[in-house]
């Protein structure tokens, strides 16, 4: 059963600042990294993730410094991604893949951002078409089916992670989503960058109550 609701907009979703440049994401992605070794990652994923003198300073409390990310993406092939959709991506994004051509772990059910070469359009995708076809299915969904047919996806597992290139902001950032089919309630961002930086603060948020309940 889908359950049918209203797009939320939660009142801290609104970021200070949007990241745009290759070295502004690689400060914030360095950060990420250490703060999802130490609130997210179970044991399995810190041998997998972790070397053992790695694994020997998180025990004693210690801060490890890991990339979750890629390479940089190369300017040109950033280029060609974007005349395959036909789009500009927005700055936010465009710095993003500069600064490192994918993600493999976040703090949400997604597996990971796409590298620039992968993103589609969510109607083009295997399971974007999926979701989108039973949606469609279903009266009262109007507005997310016509969400999904115009929207980029840029991240998915359980749920995704989309860019509506029709609503641009003064900046040039495209609206962004947080979308579980499971639930059926897409969450609005007025960035990429905002989306991202939602995960490092519900994990920040995370470590601090642990820390109090310590």
């Amino acid at each position: 059963m889908i359950a049918m609701s209203e797009t939320t907009e939660p009142e801290d979703n609104e970021v200070a600042g949007v990241m745009t440049t290759p070295e502004e994401w690689r400060v914030f992605l360095k950060r990420y990294g250490e703060l999802y070794v130490r609130v997210r990652a179970d044991d399995e994923e810190l041998v997998d993730l972790l070397d053992d003198d790695q694994l020997e300073v998180l025990d004693r409390g210690g801060r490890v410094e890991l990339w979750l990310g890629e390479a940089p993406a190369r300017e040109e092939a950033l280029v060609a991604s974007e005349a395959r959709l036909g789009v500009r991506f927005p700055p936010s994004l465009r710095g993003f893949f500069l600064a490192s051509d994918g993600w493999t772990r976040l703090d949400a059910y997604v597996d990971g951002v796409h590298s620039c070469d992968r993103v589609l359009w969510m109607r083009d995708s295997e399971a974007g078409g999926r979701v989108t076809e039973t949606y469609d299915s279903i009266p009262g969904n109007e507005d997310d089916v016509q969400l999904f047919r115009r929207s980029v996806e840029i991240a998915r597992g359980e749920d995704f992670w989309l860019l509506d290139p029709t609503d641009v902001g003064p900046d040039g950032e495209w609206a962004a989503y947080e979308f579980a089919p499971k639930y059926g309630d897409p969450t609005k961002y007025p960035s990429f960058s905002a989306l991202f930086h939602s995960g490092y603060e519900n994990m920040a948020e995370d470590e601090d109550e642990d820390e109090d309940m310590d």
